[in-house]
């Protein structure tokens, strides 16, 4: 695998520090867990969902938490006392896992549904106001400005 050096850009750069850390994290996506499998996909303009396979699992042993915009979904198996039976051959995966996901800026986690052994999370990107374009007035003579400031 190759070493990038970030350091130049660490140098010149102010605020960008979290994309830094996430680009040495990619890097090193060879050691990145496997399991369980996921999908993402574009369901509309502003809208995703991910869609990760939790088969044998159920909304009690599921954990959704979003912080720092990170989405990290966590799935511990309570053992089963009442299962007595002898498991000679173990194919479905039932170990715990801890998924996280690096959320742009304004993404919003607006929904989360168990069903056939996925688990759908759909998630928005929302933008706000001070970050939408506005129209600015433009005046021949200068008298809107002052008026602007008076009201101010």
């Amino acid at each position: 695998m190759r070493q990038f050096d970030l350091a130049p850009l660490y140098r010149n750069t102010v605020g960008f520090d979290r994309l830094f850390s996430m680009l040495d994290q990619m890097v090193g996506v060879d050691a990145a867990p496997s399991y369980p499998p996921y999908n993402i996909e574009r369901t509309g303009e502003n809208a995703y969902r991910i869609s990760v396979a939790v088969a044998g699992f159920t909304d009690k042993d599921l954990t959704i938490e979003v912080k720092e915009n990170t989405l990290s979904v966590r799935g511990e198996k309570k053992p089963n006392d009442e299962r007595k039976a002898e498991v000679l051959h173990q194919g479905i995966a039932a170990r715990s896992f801890d998924r996280r996901f690096q959320l742009a800026d304004g993404v919003q986690v607006t929904g989360a549904s168990l069903e056939n052994g996925l688990l759908h999370l759909d998630l928005v990107r929302e933008t706000p106001e001070a970050k939408k374009p506005k129209l600015i007035p433009i005046s021949a003579n200068g008298t809107q400005a002052i008026e602007a400031q008076r009201a101010a």
